[in-house]
């Protein structure tokens, strides 16, 4: 159990016998004298993807969801969804592309993930921070471009598209963060 004035981001609430992790925290001071402060939480369901907006006062006590997080590595796509190996007991296991999300974009075959297991069941997969990916169609790179607030759009091998410096070409490898799909920095073999 845990103090709702306890909740920061990334933790881990049992409500109503599902999974849901806690994405933004505010306190709000009440201005009446003796009022307990407000705790307004932004919470995603782990399983349904869901988000909802609740407000607890301080003191009331939460359940934290029992949740495990394991290392794992993706294999590769199949017809069924995408398929997954535990680093551990090399069980494989698979999850649909509405269970992932836009993490799709980001999986390439070996990338090693950390799975969520909430009762023993995978719900969910957790990437790396950072990604790299090869740039795979690009307007060509601009002579004397400089890196000042100007992007051009990039396609990458896994699909996805996203905006990066004009001094980049096709066939270069770059770093993405998978939290927001932005370009961080080319990779220098």
């Amino acid at each position: 159990m845990i103090d709702s004035g306890d909740m920061k981001r990334g933790l881990l609430l049992d409500l109503d016998g599902a999974p849901w992790q806690v994405m933004d925290v505010t306190f709000q001071t009440p201005s009446a004298r003796g009022a307990s402060t407000l705790v307004k939480v932004k919470i995603k369901n782990l399983m349904t993807s869901a988000v909802l907006q609740k407000t607890y006062r301080t003191g009331e006590m939460l359940k934290e969801a029992d949740c495990e997080k394991r290392t794992v590595q993706y294999l590769y796509k199949d017809e069924d969804g995408y398929v997954f190996m535990d680093q551990v007991s090399y069980e494989q296991f698979t999850l649909t592309a509405e269970a992932l999300g836009d993490a799709t974009g980001y999986l390439t075959d070996g990338l090693e993930c950390r799975s969520m297991l909430y009762n023993g069941e995978v719900i969910n997969v957790e990437l790396p921070t950072t990604v790299e990916l090869t740039v795979i169609d690009t307007a060509p790179s601009l002579r004397n471009a400089t890196a000042q607030a100007q992007t051009k759009p990039a396609t990458l091998e896994t699909g996805i598209e996203i905006l990066v410096p004009p001094y980049l070409s096709s066939g270069e490898r770059i770093r993405v963060d998978t939290r927001d799909g932005r370009f961080v920095s080319r990779v220098n073999d």
